[in-house]
């Protein structure tokens, strides 16, 4: 996985596949996912720190505290 903030443009990209994209989809005005035949490859989000994505917050789970119903 690889993930690009680009600062002056507030535009953050993560890529998680070096597969070729087949098709893109726009989520949103400002969401763009791209897909390959096995599912996410890339996803480019604008105005990212605007919007809240940016920066990430990674919540991290102990696994005695996850509870599976």
């Amino acid at each position: 996985m690889k993930i690009i903030y680009h600062e002056n443009d507030d535009i953050l990209f993560i890529k998680f596949s070096q597969l070729p994209i087949v098709r893109d989809e726009s989520v949103n005005w400002n969401i763009n996912i791209g897909y390959t035949t096995e599912g996410i490859c890339e996803m480019t989000i604008l105005d990212a720190q605007k919007s809240g994505f940016y920066p990430l917050q990674i919540e991290r789970v102990r696994a005695e505290a996850a509870q599976f119903v």
